[in-house]
């Protein structure tokens, strides 16, 4: 069941983050290396372009292939520093193949684990757009050199298919927040919504909100899903391969965007 299609992926809102230092996004985000302000040297004067550029700029350009504006060339050299950043902070280099016996397939911003057991097939499928956001609301000092902001860590809605035969039953669940009270169950992650149909799903096919379900029933779905290794340990892991993934996705991203503007 796709999870574009059944549900909306959470939009995690980072707004209060990027104005933190006066609307000016003055760290990169990893969120632990400001960066560093660059040369803007001497390539574009008052922001006109000079009949030939210099073959110095750097950019790395040479010079020869294209005629920068001072837009670009500034561009260039802040993506220059935050991808090296970027790099830098990455815990993660390679993302696994596996993970807890569910085999991985990357393909985009869309993330497919399979595990196929003898009787039943387990499919689980999220993707990492808009998903990131920091662990904590931070209390920030604008005048600290590198202040302490927070871990950033994708927690995507997923999907998760037991397949037996030609009949699916699917759950869409999402991570929770906040800290449970006294009494309650220490889950990360809860249903959102049930359902089960034969062949492919459409959108005739009946889903019911996790939060209309009686509470026992929704216990042993949970337990359930802990029986076929989604438990709160195996969520945390794949909130890790996610927040690795996503993390190589952004850096890739920053690459195009400076390989485009330089006309490479």
């Amino acid at each position: 069941m796709n999870n574009l299609t059944k549900a909306a992926v959470r939009l995690v809102s980072t707004t209060s983050l990027r104005n933190a230092f006066g609307g000016k996004r003055d760290f990169t985000r990893t969120l632990w290396h400001m960066s560093k302000n660059v040369d803007t040297g001497s390539h574009v004067s008052g922001g006109i372009l000079k009949a030939k550029p210099s073959v110095s700029c750097s950019c790395g350009c040479g010079g020869s292939k294209h005629m920068h504006t001072k837009g670009e060339r500034e561009l260039v050299e802040f993506l220059t520093e935050e991808i090296l950043a970027e790099r830098k902070a990455q815990k993660i280099k390679t993302v696994p193949t596996t993970l807890e016996g569910f085999a991985v397939k990357l393909d985009g911003a869309e993330v497919e684990l399979t595990k196929q057991g003898d009787k039943e097939k387990i499919v689980i499928n999220f993707n990492v757009n808009h998903t990131v956001d920091t662990e904590e609301e931070p209390e920030i000092n604008p005048s600290a050199d590198k202040p302490d902001l927070g871990e950033m860590r994708s927690k995507p809605q997923f999907e998760v298919d037991i397949v037996r035969g030609n009949s699916t039953l699917s759950f869409t669940c999402s991570f929770l927040e906040g800290t449970p009270e006294e009494g309650e169950y220490n889950d990360i992650f809860g249903i959102d919504e049930m359902t089960i149909y034969q062949g492919e799903w459409n959108e005739k096919v009946y889903a019911v909100a996790g939060d209309v379900l009686d509470g026992y029933l929704y216990d042993l779905l949970m337990n359930l899903l802990e029986e076929k290794g989604v438990s709160n340990e195996f969520v945390e892991k794949m909130s890790d391969l996610a927040t690795a993934y996503e993390h190589s996705l952004y850096i890739g991203l920053l690459e195009n965007v400076s390989k485009f503007t330089t006309g490479k």
